[in-house]
């Protein structure tokens, strides 16, 4: 064993070791779509006193975090997003009515000194007041408790100036739940002096009173003690405010007015909430897709790559231990779709392996004499390059997920991330000590039927023996591939693209019945509650999804009670709330997350290979894009935020694919400078067809099990990316490289440099052509 693989062996089991510490030890931190529970995305608006900025955004945030803890919500988050927006998620809260009103609510309290008794008011006790006339120096007039009008002077004091306040109950005085205010040292100060003022009126006159106003409404105005002189006033810390609360109304009142005002106004613009079962439901659902579809891909690699395929399946086991080890130390949060992408990479785990071993491949073939062991070091050498450029490709996809994306989908962008290192890690590293220390053993080398790299492989013995020309003629690929866009505009203009509520606006909720309920009824059952334009549709196994327009939480309460009386209990499964602004905003963020996709991933083909190669891999892409978004059109499946992930996924993959055959064709084109380069591409293109297709098979595993076991919310990402990955595959191949080659044909750049080529050095025995390099045509 060399020093390089006892480099390699001993990284491989600290890493592996720490792995296991780290997983026994320590617990994943579950998303809210997987646990259960309610998030909210708050829009701070701007106020008369303050803009909505980072500063003040964050003074908000701190005011709702004390009003959340007093909640007794287990483990709140909250954080800020961007300059102007609080995320706020409250695990186990299913009902999210009190949440919101106790978060949403300014709690502008102020303290106010009465000038009399103003114009008589219809206001009821507790309802908004309005302003009454505008002289100088005047305040508002508003109804007392009674329902009386007050006019009152300018704020004197405001709630920021309240240090503590308590509910309890006064049994001994009858004045039943209070609330008791202390104030801080200079609000004091200021509550003595307007206590004191007020004194200095008559006992029974109004202007003796003080009247507490809370959000516009007069709660309390208590008349100064006929014991306080005048100029006296009331020390701070012995302040009660009565109403005749209930329990609930004092604890709560006290929990606003402790809280503060906020700096500034908020507005509910995105609210999701999730059943606890769904989110079980969910995770045992992609377990199950994980371990049989790692288990159908590990039996396949082991089938066609005989001992290296069960060595590259132990590393792929490695794998999956290492990137969950990585999710729980970083602490990131696993959601539903960074769950699906956990069990993606475990496919897309498989292609550098597969790179490594089809090059090995062909080394050993060219070679015979060589020994096992260099062509396998050669087949790492040869494919490092394609390995480094795919996996670039897909970390430059994975990065636009967690920085134009939203919620769950930035959860599925730092997944697929992670995936992508630790696939890098498991092949480059585990795999390839493995298979060295198994390559030089004697009885490896000796019986070629045992190591899987011995001979060609059935596919490239097929091609070679058929000896295809599929670049004879490339505008014809273009005219194919041209005619399947064309029928997905044609389903994108006639049936039209689905949009989710994500990008709509709107509210979307799902029920789970005690009685089943067929969809006709509920809909009659909606309308006669005044829910006519309510959208109603199945949701799989029995439940009902529900799609309206605007829709309030006291609204989603009402339509459940509809429902429930046609089906008994009614159990909300999902909720999801997205307020008409934020669609706007997603819908063009998902635009310009397409845009930036195309831009960058061109940019970097560009500076990496040719422009026309460059060019030929953004087409396919394009293609890509627009047939999986005709194909969902023409099923009439939903595109919201999850598809968005699937479909810049397929991005990464339809990229990665046309690296792979493209930097076959510079390398081959490099040796071969005066051959024509529609020669070359057909060769590159047949020595790749056996990794393609069987990266493509190892991924189209790992869907399947999604799409089947993975129940209803992933079934549409499962489906997506069964489409891109089939449609990139081929476009990969018969989209980029004819477009190329067109692209060529006008072109009057040079062929690609030679490059020294890799695995010589090590090489024995008497060279042999590939079975598909012929050296002459093809």
């Amino acid at each position: 064993m060399t020093r390089a693989t006892t480099v390699r062996a001993v990284l491989a089991a600290a890493v592996l070791l720490v792995s296991v510490l780290i997983t026994l030890t320590m617990s994943p931190r579950l998303g809210l779509d997987l646990q259960g529970g309610t998030r909210m995305v708050l829009q701070a608006k701007d106020s008369d006193t303050a803009k909505a900025d980072r500063e003040s955004t964050d003074r908000t945030l701190e005011v709702l975090r004390q009003r959340i803890d007093s909640l007794g919500v287990a483990e709140p988050t909250l954080t800020r997003s961007g300059e102007d927006r609080i995320i706020v998620e409250l695990p186990d809260v299913q009902d999210p009515r009190k949440a919101a009103e106790v978060i949403g609510r300014t709690a502008q309290l102020s303290f106010h000194a009465v000038q009399g008794q103003g114009t008589p008011t219809d206001e009821k006790p507790g309802a908004s007041g309005t302003p009454g006339s505008e002289k100088s120096g005047a305040g508002p007039t508003l109804p007392d408790e009674q329902g009386r009008a007050l006019d009152l002077g300018p704020a004197r004091l405001s709630g920021a100036g309240v240090k503590d306040a308590t509910a309890a109950f006064d049994g001994q005085q009858g004045a039943g739940w209070t609330v008791s205010l202390d104030f801080h040292k200079a609000a004091g100060r200021d509550w003595t002096r307007l206590t004191g003022e007020a004194a200095c009126h008559p006992v029974q006159d109004d202007r003796r009173r003080v009247a507490i106003v809370l959000d516009q409404q007069i709660i309390s105005s208590p008349q100064v003690s006929p014991s306080v002189g005048c100029n006296a006033g009331l020390p701070s810390g012995s302040t009660q405010i009565t109403g005749s609360f209930s329990a609930d109304e004092a604890r709560e009142l006290a929990l606003l007015i402790k809280g503060g005002a906020l700096p500034l106004p908020v507005e509910i613009v995105e609210q999701r909430t999730v059943g606890p079962t769904l989110g079980a439901a969910a995770i045992d659902a992609s377990a199950r897709a994980a371990l049989i579809g790692a288990a159908a891909t590990a039996l396949f690699i082991t089938v066609v790559y005989r001992l290296f395929g069960a060595l590259a399946a132990v590393a792929l086991a490695a794998y999956g231990l290492i990137s969950y080890a990585a999710l729980v130390a970083l602490g990131v949060t696993l959601t539903l779709p960074g769950l699906a992408g956990f069990v993606l990479a475990i496919g897309m785990a498989v292609d550098a392996n597969v790179l490594v071993f089809e090059r090995a491949r062909e080394e050993h073939t060219q070679h015979p004499g060589r020994s096992l062991r260099s062509s396998l070091t050669a087949g790492f050498r040869g494919a490092w390059s394609a390995v480094a450029d795919s996996n670039v490709t897909t970390l430059i996809a994975a990065g636009l997920l967690f920085f134009l994306g939203s919620g769950p989908v930035k959860g599925f962008g730092v997944t697929l991330a992670i995936g992508v290192l630790a696939s890098m890690f498991s092949a480059l590293v585990i795999a390839r000590a493995l298979t060295e220390i198994a390559a030089g053993s004697r009885f490896v080398s000796d019986y070629r039927g045992v190591n899987g790299i011995s001979g060609p492989g059935r596919v490239r013995t097929w091609l070679t023996r058929r000896d295809p020309r599929l670049m004879r003629s490339p505008r014809r690929w273009l005219l194919i591939s041209s005619a399947l866009v064309a029928v997905a505009v044609l389903g994108i203009l006639v049936r039209g693209v689905n949009l989710g509520v994500e990008f709509t606006g709107g509210r979307l909720v799902e029920y789970s019945t005690s009685r089943p309920v067929d969809v006709e009824r509920a809909r009659t059952a909606l309308a006669g509650a005044g829910f006519g334009d309510a959208e109603v549709t199945t949701a799989g196994a029995g439940d009902l999804s529900v799609r309206t327009g605007k829709l309030d939480n006291d609204g989603e309460h009402a339509l459940r009670a509809a429902l429930a009386e046609e089906g008994g209990k009614t159990t909300k499964v999902r909720d999801e709330l997205i307020g008409p602004s934020l669609g706007d905003e997603l819908r063009r963020n998902a635009l310009i997350a397409l845009g930036i996709a195309v831009l960058v991933q061109l940019a970097y083909l560009a500076i990496r290979f040719r422009w026309t190669f460059a060019v030929g891999s953004v087409a396919a892409l394009v293609h890509d894009v627009i047939i999986l978004v005709g194909a969902f059109a023409w099923l009439g499946r939903t595109v919201d935020g999850i598809f968005l992930a699937a479909l810049l996924t397929v991005i990464g993959y339809s990229v990665n694919d046309s690296v792979v055959v493209f930097d076959r064709v510079r390398e081959l084109w490099a040796k071969a400078r005066r051959q024509p380069v529609a020669e070359v591409a057909n060769r590159a293109v047949l020595q790749t067809v056996p990794r393609t297709l069987n990266t493509g098979m190892g991924a189209l595993f790992i869907l399947t099990a999604l799409a089947v076991l993975g129940g209803d919310s992933l079934a549409d990402f499962a489906l997506a990316l069964l489409i891109g990955i089939c449609v990139g595959t081929y476009s990969s191949v018969m989209t980029a490289v004819p477009a190329a080659l067109v692209l060529e044909r006008s072109s009057k750049a040079p062929p690609p440099a030679r490059k020294r080529a890799p695995g010589r050095r090590s090489g024995k025995g008497t060279a042999r052509r590939d079975p598909l390099d012929n050296g002459a045509r093809v």
